[in-house]
């Protein structure tokens, strides 16, 4: 099997190709995602004498992350799918982070979503438990055991009463394993329903106003 892996939803994009292991990787530093994304994929294919022909599947981190750069590796990965026709993968940044801690039964990710908010994953071994946008307070009532694990410093300094694994923020060859369970299987994604992940509130949510309390009596 032989993959194309894309990552632009962190800090630093990162695009990688594979088989057994990863064979070539190349670094997009800062924001240069959207400028520099497609020209790094020609050169890896192009140096490794690799074809679009030849993928298993194209693999792409979907978010939650950088607007930006969700949309700009999606975009690519969704484009090269739907004019080569090989299939697509889409995977959860907060799924690569999860993985990071190891084989324990419960994890809990945490990423930055700004203005005080956090990207939130529970997962149970590599099951997807849940996903949503919390606030720091909600953060610490979902944490009910496992270990809480992030890639961010600034998140450890928020959630330091959690004590919180800070790992690596995953690249796009942190990737594979998830793109050969996912192709094993046959477990591909439809690149015409397929979407950013960017876990926002609902409307409800934002609009929501706190009830009055009713005065004592």
């Amino acid at each position: 099997m032989r993959f194309l892996l894309i990552h632009t939803a962190g800090a630093e994009g990162s695009v990688a190709l594979a088989d057994e292991a990863v064979v070539a990787t190349e670094v997009l530093p800062g924001r240069s995602s959207s400028e520099q994304l497609v020209p790094a994929v020609r050169r890896l294919m192009d140096t490794s004498g690799w074809t679009l022909g030849d993928l298993t599947a194209i693999a792409v981190v979907h978010g939650p992350g950088s607007f930006t750069g969700v949309r700009v590796g999606l975009s690519a990965a969704k484009g090269l799918s739907e004019a080569s026709g090989v299939p697509l993968i889409v995977v959860s940044r907060l799924a690569l982070v999860a993985a990071a801690a190891g084989d324990g039964e419960v994890v809990h990710a945490v990423l930055d979503a700004g203005r005080g908010e956090f990207y939130y994953g529970q997962y149970a071994g590599q099951r997807c438990v849940r996903e949503a946008l919390l606030s720091g307070d909600e953060v610490g009532a979902a944490v009910v055991g496992g270990m809480v694990v992030v890639c961010e410093a600034k998140v450890v300094e928020a959630l330091i009463d959690l004590n919180p694994l800070l790992v690596t923020e995953p690249s796009a060859g942190d990737v594979l394993p998830f793109a050969v369970e996912r192709a094993r299987a046959g477990e591909f994604d439809d690149t015409a329903l397929v979407d950013a992940k960017y876990l926002r509130r609902t409307d409800a949510e934002i609009f929501a106003k706190p009830k009055m309390k009713s005065p004592a009596r």
